[in-house]
């Protein structure tokens, strides 16, 4: 089996770097399937909600939370065992980054808010000079009682770990390990995120992938994954419990 080893980035002491990975081409290669399937089997799911495609739809919302928490950290696992394990590396060297008192929570807290933030201005900006696409099966899937709620905030959390782990800390490595450029490691990463959201039609899908170039960049540039995915969870928190 191929391996690709994740090149090292010089970073300040502060913020101290992944050790290298030996990292197998077989599990990358799985998750760009199955993340292109997802893109796929949501395009379908988005075309059934607007009434060109009969397909049944989840008769419930709770199911569906659970059922995405336990996908979420199966891909968690799977980039532990698959992707990294026996390398000398961990999920949290491959988060990078170490918080040794509160300011160090504070700052990286402050950095989300603010990306946060920059985001929700972008995207609004975005809404206006684009017509967005119809999205009755994203609508579908918000939650509406107070158990659904609280599934939603968990699902949120679980989303914000493990897709910034998954496409800002090993995806990301592994691009920039096969191509030598750090730009079109985060340029690769942001077409796959926005590519598996294909549930949400078209317009969502290239203003989501507009939001990992966001996210790719505040990685590269913190070395470390902890303001991403804060500011990842509180965003999914947001767009289901403010609308936003």
């Amino acid at each position: 089996m191929s391996n690709v080893a994740f090149e090292p980035v010089p970073a300040p002491t502060s913020v101290p770097t992944p050790a290298n990975v030996p990292a197998p081409l077989r599990p990358m290669l799985v998750l760009i399937g199955v993340f292109l399937a997802m893109g796929l089997f949501g395009l379908l799911g988005q075309r059934q909600a607007a009434g060109e495609v009969t397909l049944p739809l989840p008769a419930s919302r709770t199911a569906v939370y659970l059922g995405l928490i336990a996908m979420e950290w199966g891909l968690v696992w799977y980039v532990w065992k698959a992707g990294v394990a026996g390398s000398g590396t961990s999920l949290r060297d491959l988060i990078g980054g170490r918080w040794s008192g509160f300011r160090d929570v504070a700052v990286d807290a402050a950095i989300g808010l603010t990306t946060w933030g920059a985001w929700g201005l972008a995207g609004s900006l975005w809404d206006r000079w684009s017509a967005p696409d119809p999205a009755a099966s994203v609508q579908s899937l918000l939650p509406q009682r107070p158990h659904e709620v609280a599934l939603w905030i968990a699902l949120s959390i679980s989303a914000g770990f493990a897709e910034e782990l998954v496409f800002r800390g090993y995806l990301q490595r592994q691009f920039r390990a096969l191509t030598g450029s750090l730009p079109l490691a985060v340029l690769l990463q942001a077409a796959l995120f926005g590519v598996s959201h294909g549930y949400q039609g078209v317009h969502k899908c290239l203003r989501i992938c507009a939001y990992a170039l966001l996210f790719g960049c505040l990685a590269a540039w913190r070395r470390s994954l902890r303001p991403g995915m804060l500011a990842h969870a509180w965003t999914d928190v947001a767009s289901g419990l403010f609308r936003l």
